[in-house]
Parts: C-alpha cells; structure tokens; sequence
C-alpha cells in the first residue's frame, strides 16, 4: 500500500502546486493594461519582468507593481526613465490604488479614462501636456494629486465637485489659465493647495471657506481683494500677483533687515522711501505744513484738473461731431473705453459678433472650463453660439502642394481612397518611407470665411488627441489650396468592409465587433464629455470609422462640421450620404446636438450587429430603414437572432448578443432627452466586455468549450 499512498500524496502536492499558481495568475485586465502601458513606454529594458505579451506581474513580482491577491493595487516607478505616453487602458486597472510615475520623461495628454479607485496619483515632473482630463472629477476616492512641473494648458475644469477626499493638490508649475473653477470651493478636506508659477487669472474668492494649512498661488495674475478668510492660513504665499491688498512689509527703519535672506518674508514688498533721502527723526513742528504752502497745492490741483476736465469735453465733442458726419467710430467713447478695460482685464481677445468665427470657436476651443453645456445646438451649417478665446498656434507641419503632389502621383485615381462632402482622400507616399492620407478640400465647398479661417480650425482639430481618432499630422494653403494630412490607417472603412467584401466581413467576429463599437464610443466620448467645449461630429457613420490592421477603430472627419459643406452642395452630398444615420430632430429642424451623435452611433451599432446597409434600396419597403425594420425586434431574443450578420456563422453568445441589442435601443431612441450621454453608453459596453473576460477565465479553468446558441463552437465569448 506504499506506493499507491506515495502516489496519492503526489498527487495531492500537484494539485496544490496547480493551485498555487492560479491562485497567483494576475486579472485579465490588469496584465493587458500594464502590457499596453510597456508598450507605451517603448519597452524599457529597467522594468524587469514586464512584458507586452501578457504575463503574471503579481506572481513573477514585476518591478514596481504591487498586488492584493490577483489584483494590481499600487504602481510606483518614479524617476526610472520613462519616455513614452500613459496608453489607453489604465481604466481596466479596477483595484489600483497609488500610481507614482513622477520625475520621468512621459509626455502628450493624460488619458481621457483613468483608473477609477485611486487615492493617490503622483504624474510630477514629466513632459505631460495637453488639458486637465474631465475623468479626474470622478475618482471620487482620491487624496493625493500632483500634476505640478509638467506643461498642461488651458483652463483647469471643473473638476473638483465630488472630491470630497482630496486633502493635497499641487497643480503648480504649469501653462494654466483662466479663473479658478467654482467646483474648487467643494474641496472640503484639502489642506495643501499650490497653484503657483501658471497664468491663471481673476480673484480667488473661491478659495475663502477652504480649511487650508498652505496656499501658494504665487507668481500668476490674479487680482482684487485678497479674502478676509485666507488671512488665517498658516502658510500663505501670494507674491507676483496684482492684488490691491497684497501684504506688505512695514516701512524701513533704522533697525537692519535681519542677517539671514531666509528670515526675510515670503510675500513681496510694499512701496519703500527713496533711498536717497536718508531717514532722521521728525519733530513734532516739522510736521505741520505752512499756510501758504498749503494754498499754493490746493489751486494747482484746481487748475490741472479743470485742464484735464476741458481736455476730456473738447475730445468728446470733436468724436460726436465725426459721428454725426457719418463716421463708424464709437458714440460712447466711455461706454468703449470700460469695455476695452473689462476685455484686458479678463485678458480675452476682443472679437466681433460674428456667427461664422462663433462656429469654429464652439468646433474646438478645447477648453476645461465647465462654462459650456455638452448639449451644443448646430444648424445645418454647423454653426453654435460661443465666446471665442484667443487664436491657438499651429503646430503640425506646413506642406507644400509640390510636396504633396509627388507623394500622391499628383492626385491621380489609383491614389484614391474615398470621397467626403468636402472633397477626396488621397493615399501619399512620401519619398521617406512615410505614408499618409490627404483629403484634398473642394474650394467650391467651402465659403469665403472658411478658406479664411482655415488655419484656425487646423489648429483646433491638431489638438484632438485620442487612440480611437484619425490624428491631424499637416495642412496645406499654398497657391489658396486647403490640404489635410492625415495619418493613413491601412485596413479600409468599417463600412466597406462590412457591405462591400464578404471575405473581409468573415473577419469581424462578435469579440471584434464589440470591440469596434467599443472603441468608436470612446472617441465620441472624448468629443462630447471631454473636449470642452464638446466637438459634435455631426457625420458619424460606418464609413468615417477607419479600421487597422489589428480592426481597432479610428474615427476620422472629427472637428470638420466647422468647415461644413455650403447648404446647396449639402443637400446633394453630405445629407444624401447621410440618409439612415441622422436623428429625426436634424431632420424636422436641421438642429444636431451631442444626442444626435448618439443616434447615430445607434445605427452603426445596428450594422455591426446585422450586417446591413442604414438605408437599403434593394430591400423590400419595409425593410429598407434599418432603424425603423430592427427597432420592434431588438427586445424579442427569438427576432433577434434572426438579425444578426450571416458573416458571423452563428457564432455569438445570446447573452452578449441581447445587451448589445440593449445599448442599441436607446441610442435610436426618437426624442433625444432620452438618449443616454456616450459615458454612458462606454461603462455599459466596458461591462459586457468584462463579463464576457469571467466567462471565458472560467471556461478555461474548467476545460469548458464555449457553444453560440446555434450550437456551434466558437471561441467568442463577448
């Protein structure tokens, strides 16, 4: 009986050993977010352990990275050299806790999405730029934040209404301007506030009820009173700002200035004596002035003020006699000059009344300043009411029409890639190895202030920076052309794909579509809820979602509703291509709003789940109208499954399938107050993702095979 019981105990110490290791395997979704963030680090070689491929970094003890069980809660590699971005899955890291990534060389923007049960987020001293992220304002949990030493612009957000925990937030060293956000005044548990070295501007009132230990707001331009209430804080540096009560320093005396610089205060100095008039003791009788002295002073000022009183009148009588000779200069020469002195005050350029500059200040003025509501009304011009800030630069490259008519083989057809309502998309290859697409805008489309304020929307639309959207990378205006150079993503459309190759459409399985739909809601996402304030599309349809060769989404034609299409040439092009995705209020009223966006991403939701065209001339009447033939059956699991794409084979999870549908009906859902906001629309789809994740985990454990409810076998599990 030896052996079988020596067997038996092997057995058992197998067992454990099997065990032990699953019990180490790290969640699914924390090694693919620490994968992408290797990735996007370019793979350094002083992490050890990390890797992109997938791995156990709570078992195999990965540099930096701490665990509870199998989940990442603490990330901490401060000054290890990092050069790269942030990625784009930090939100996976569910559990995460502190992340220190300070004193490295990260740069471009925080991510949109970042991960949602941090207490403690430390991205000091790095190259990061860009805006403060909206998500900021939901990790509710958070206590810790240092942004300070990076190169973040814009206004600060409002950020702050539901950090009830935040107790230090150092924010310091930056580009920021603009006032303080009034969510700032919520921080009721903070203590230590640095704000110091930016250009943020307008009083700090804000900031009276705070229980503070430490205020530094040093070196920017606010201005007015310095409030009552902060006089109270133990550590208070307000120096090289423009307030009238600034505290100074007493008067000089005979006594000398301490010995030690460090003894000296930290608020700057009040207005001193000329040094070259020595200090001595006044007697009493010196003080008082001389009658005659006294009378001299009193009819000087009389005389210099009656000057400056007739100067003023006669200037005001010789404007309003110009004005009555039909002069266009101001009436109210007061009434012009308080206005003047309010706009430098709020340190905005003024800008006239003009509808048309409104419109592309309201496109992407990508500012976090909370004024804007994200349900932004535009008329079928694309136009919206705004206040429109100063110009941004252009930052991405200036090509030359030579340059970009060697790299397309001057434009010719086997170049082509697609046409828009603004003009054709063409494939480049530049002499350099770089290939690019550029959409070569039609002049007759567009109007005299667009070809004028074309760099300004270049400019704008260069800021847009997400994974799941086309990035801007050049422009051209040479000879009155108006270029756009893309970068070229190299697998087709969504759309053509899914209506124009069977073969192709073979490839997107249910796992991808999800994925695709997935990704498109997070760039729509970012225009709406991030961007402030938010960029309505206004054309998001299958054939603007470029796909990879990984089938990752990227959307394209984002920020291009303020160039929109004159009405004639829209009629004939914009709005016949976009029969089938646009909301029933753009076609009752010509109005689109963020929620129109939403129906629209409803439609091609609906192409990923059938496979069919919005519109489909082909089809019997009723069911030509995608909407209108899937709605009724989006709810009954037996007519449903009757929809899906026969590319698919049947294989797709009825569960999976079912909440998809889910998310579909209230996207096209007729009145768009009951649409949901693309946050929303993201969580639901992030959630079935991870469902799916359990699912599979499980099955794979188990040594089940996963069956679609035709009972064929198949490895998507979404």
């Amino acid at each position: 009986m030896a052996a079988p019981d020596a067997a038996a105990s092997a057995g058992v110490l197998f067992l454990l050993a099997l065990l032990a290791v699953a019990g180490a395997d790290t969640d699914a979704g924390d090694v693919a977010a620490l994968g992408n963030l290797y990735s996007s680090w370019n793979s350094p070689a002083q992490l050890t352990g990390w890797s992109a491929a997938g791995g156990d970094p709570c078992g195999a003890a990965w540099t930096g990275v701490t665990c509870s069980g199998t989940a990442v809660t603490s990330i901490k590699l401060s000054g290890m050299e990092l050069n790269g971005t942030l990625g784009y899955e930090l939100s996976s890291l569910q559990a995460l806790k502190t992340m220190d990534l300070s004193n490295n060389f990260l740069h471009d923007a925080i991510p949109y999405q970042l991960p949602p049960n941090l207490t403690y987020l430390n991205l000091a001293k790095n190259n990061l730029s860009g805006n403060l992220p909206y998500s900021i304002s939901t990790i509710v949990s958070l206590e810790y934040l240092n942004l300070s030493h990076n190169s973040f612009i814009q206004e600060i957000g409002e950020l702050f209404g539901s950090l009830n925990s935040l107790s230090e937030l150092d924010i310091s060293f930056n580009n920021l301007t603009g006032n303080l956000p009034m969510s700032m005044g919520s921080l009721s548990k903070v203590s230590s506030l640095y704000m110091q070295n930016n250009q943020l501007y307008g009083t700090v009132d804000v900031l009276s009820n705070l229980s503070l230990a430490t205020l530094n707001i040093a070196n920017n331009n606010f201005s007015g009173m310095i409030p009552q209430g902060l006089s109270s804080i133990p550590n208070l540096i307000v120096g090289g700002n423009s307030f009238v009560n600034m505290p100074a320093s007493p008067p000089p005396t005979r006594t000398p200035p301490p010995k030690n610089p460090r003894d000296q205060p930290n608020h700057p100095q009040g207005p001193i004596s000329d040094p070259t008039v020595p200090e001595t003791p006044i007697d009493q009788d010196d003080k008082k002035l001389q009658t005659g002295p006294l009378v001299g002073i009193a009819v000087g000022s009389i005389a210099v003020a009656s000057c400056v009183l007739f100067t003023l009148v006669f200037c005001l009588h010789k404007t309003r006699k110009r004005n009555d000779d039909g002069s266009n200069e101001p009436k109210d020469i007061v009434s012009s000059l308080a206005v003047n002195i309010e706009r430098a005050s709020n340190r905005e350029t003024p800008i006239p009344n003009n509808s048309h500059e409104n419109a592309v200040a309201a496109t992407s003025d990508l500012q976090p300043n909370g004024k804007m509501t994200p349900e932004r009304v535009y008329g079928t011009n694309g136009s919206a009411s705004a206040v429109k800030k100063a110009k941004a630069p252009v930052t991405v490259t200036s090509y030359t029409v030579a340059a970009l008519q060697v790299a397309t083989n001057s434009f010719c057809q086997d170049t082509l890639l697609g046409e828009g309502s603004l003009g054709r998309v063409y494939k480049a290859d530049f002499p350099n190895g770089k290939v690019l697409a550029v959409k070569k805008i039609d002049s007759a489309s567009l109007s005299l202030y667009e070809e004028e304020n074309f760099l300004e929307v270049v400019s704008n639309i260069s800021r847009l920076r997400h994974p799941n959207i086309v990035p801007l990378t050049g422009y051209c205006t040479e000879h009155g052309q108006r270029l756009l150079v893309y970068e070229y993503i190299g697998n087709g459309t969504l759309h053509d794909i899914l209506h124009f190759s069977d073969g192709m459409s073979k490839k997107l399985t249910w796992n991808t579509r999800v994925r695709i739909a997935l990704g498109a809601a997070r760039a729509l996402e970012y225009l709406h809820e991030v961007c402030m304030p938010p960029v309505v599309h206004r054309s998001f349809k299958s054939s603007n979602i470029l796909l990879d060769e990984e089938y990752s989404p990227h959307l394209s034609d984002c920020g291009l509703a303020a160039l929109s299409p004159n009405p004639e040439r829209e009629v004939s092009a914009e709005v016949v291509g976009s029969f089938g995705y646009s909301a029933p209020e753009f076609a009752m009223s010509g109005t689109y709003t963020t929620k129109s966006d939403v129906y629209s991403f409803g439609v091609v939701m609906l192409e990923l789940l059938t496979g069919r065209k919005p519109l489909d001339s082909s089809r019997e009447r009723s069911e030509q109208s995608l909407v209108r033939w899937a709605t009724p059956q989006l709810h009954d699991i037996d007519l449903l499954a009757k929809m899906v794409d026969p590319a698919m084979d049947g294989l797709y999870p009825a569960k999976s399938l079912s909440r998809f549908a889910d998310i579909i009906a209230i996207c096209v859902q007729s009145e768009p107050e009951f649409r949901p906001p693309m946050s929303e629309v993201v969580q639901q789809l992030v959630r079935l993702m991870q469902r799916a994740s359990i699912i599979r985990r499980q099955s794979d454990d188990l040594g089940y095979s996963y069956r679609g409810p035709e009972g064929s076998t198949g490895g998507d599990v979404f």
